[in-house]
Formats: C-alpha cells, structure tokens, sequence
C-alpha cells in the first residue's frame, strides 16, 4: 500500500491539537500502615565498604512505631542499626538472631527467608 497513511497512537491527539492524555495510576498498597501480622519481611545481605550489613524489610509501619521497635532491636542485639526507605538495617550478619525476635513482635516472614 504505497502512499497510505500509517496510524499511530502514541498518547497524544494531533487532529485537534497536542493535548495530553492523562491517565491514573493505581497504588498497589491499600495503606501506608499495616499491622504487624500482615507484614512479610525478608532479609538481604549487603556489602558496605568491605562490611556486611543484614537488612530486613519492607516495613510499613507509622514513624514512631519503627524507630520503637529498631531501638528494642538495636538493644537487644548489641549491635548498630539504621531505618531507612522502609528498612531495617543493621551492622553484621545476624539473619538467625533477629528472625526471633521479629516473631515475637508478631511479624511473619516470607517462606524460605
């Protein structure tokens, strides 16, 4: 078909005019809280500056609730930690030690993590 035109739709109206299309987007997460029993955490490993650093999240938790439960356990593991972006991070490779006592506070994990 020589001399046709070729329609395309790239998100924009050229016959009237540039106008944009707007579109919204859909959250994957119903809210920025969730209790404790609907989490599902898992741990990374991270090297930083030749140093294993243990995170484990991703926490949605409200500001005073995670800074709470990160001084517990910075406390009881006797080790530096931080919370960022929705994670906990901490100084070390301590996956076995922390595993129960996030239980305790009645998170879950996902399997094999």
């Amino acid at each position: 078909m020589r001399g046709a035109k070729l329609d395309l739709f790239i998100g924009a109206q050229i016959d009237e005019g540039w106008s944009e299309i707007a579109s919204e987007r859909k959250s994957t997460l119903a809210a920025d809280t969730l209790p404790h029993a609907k989490h599902e955490l898992f741990f990374k490993k991270e090297k930083r500056n030749g140093k294993t650093v243990t995170l484990v999240g991703e926490f949605f938790l409200e500001a005073s609730e995670s800074t709470r439960i990160l001084k517990e356990l910075k406390k009881k593991l006797g080790c530096g930690g931080t919370f960022k972006e929705g994670w906990m991070e901490f100084q070390g490779d301590i996956k076995e030690k922390i595993r129960p006592l996030l239980v305790e506070e009645a998170f879950r994990f996902k399997p094999k993590h």
